[in-house]
């Protein structure tokens, strides 16, 4: 994540190490995307798009309007550079853009629920801002999205794409600690209703027609802090990330059945491997999986291609 060179712009190339961003000066997206493009595959410019959310930006040498674009989004200890590092040169070697938002805690204390009425921005809204504020500074068309989320950036995904089914392309979710099920009786963010004012979570079909890929690591069992531990979640969803990621991705298929369309989610688990990103980076190539379902081929009428 070091700068393969300087622009006259105000871009600053450093990592996202607190100690370092204290002393950078935010810059505007669009001239965060003209330093990033100034080099073949530049590795990495760190911006602030609005107040509360920053980002990491690869480019390809010539993006166009069929480049893909990935988005990884980070957990709730807001480790952002470690998904830019586990997938930077993947998007090197693939001619693809990769974005990777960071949302603070003050702005977006809610953003693995899409923010909640009152309970901070809207991070589903900022993130379309951003991606459509760097597709237009490069002249490119806004298009459909790849997504991957980590733990409570899992969460944020599948409820992204409940939300906004027609700006995905495919999905992946790895060891999310809880789900939004397809379930009208419900209320958000358990089911689909009354979900944040200016969200509809009711279309169904275009939600279950995306593709997408569930991962959980079969040592992820440890109910700690950071895993919602309430009753009528632990009722509706199972005690552990493993039962709930199992019990989500059935009723997920179940529901796509019942609509007559194809399953979308196949749930992959990773044995050896715990709840961390990084162990599950280095234990079990979390992160050429995800990235081989998001841009590779997929299996006809099955949601998903990873090993």
């Amino acid at each position: 994540m070091r700068s393969a060179g300087h622009s006259p712009a105000r871009a600053i190339t450093i990592t996202f190490d607190e100690t370092m961003e204290a002393h950078a000066a935010p810059i505007p997206a669009a001239t965060a995307v003209t330093a990033a493009a100034a080099t073949p595959s530049s590795p990495v410019d760190i911006a602030e798009f609005r107040p509360g959310l920053r980002y990491a930006l690869q480019l390809p040498r010539n993006p166009g309007p069929g480049t893909p674009v990935v988005v990884a989004v980070h957990g709730i200890s807001r480790n952002a550079a470690d998904h830019f590092d586990a997938f930077a040169e993947l998007a090197r070697s693939q001619a693809a853009i990769l974005v990777v938002p960071r949302f603070e805690p003050a702005e977006f204390a809610d953003y693995q629920r899409l923010g909640r009425d009152g309970r901070g921005q809207r991070a589903d809204l900022a993130l379309m801002s951003l991606v459509d504020s760097l597709l237009a500074s490069l002249g490119l068309p806004g298009g459909k999205l790849h997504l991957f989320g980590h733990s409570g950036g899992a969460q944020f995904v599948h409820r992204f794409v409940m939300a906004h089914p027609a700006r995905v392309a495919r999905y992946v979710v790895s060891a999310a600690g809880w789900y939004t099920f397809p379930d009208e009786s419900r209320d958000f963010p358990y089911g689909l209703r009354h979900p944040p004012s200016g969200l509809d979570m009711s279309r169904q079909r275009l939600f279950l027609s995306v593709p997408g890929c569930a991962f959980v690591g079969m040592r992820d069992q440890r109910r700690g802090a950071s895993l919602r531990q309430r009753g009528p979640v632990d009722a509706q969803q199972g005690t552990t990330r493993i039962e709930r990621a199992t019990r989500w991705t059935e009723a997920m298929n179940a529901r796509a059945r019942a609509l007559e369309l194809p399953p979308p989610l196949q749930l992959h688990r990773l044995p050896g491997t715990g709840h961390s990103f990084g162990g599950l980076v280095r234990r079990a190539a979390l992160h050429e999986r995800a990235w081989a379902f998001l841009l590779g081929p997929l299996q006809p009428e099955r949601g998903c291609h990873c090993a």
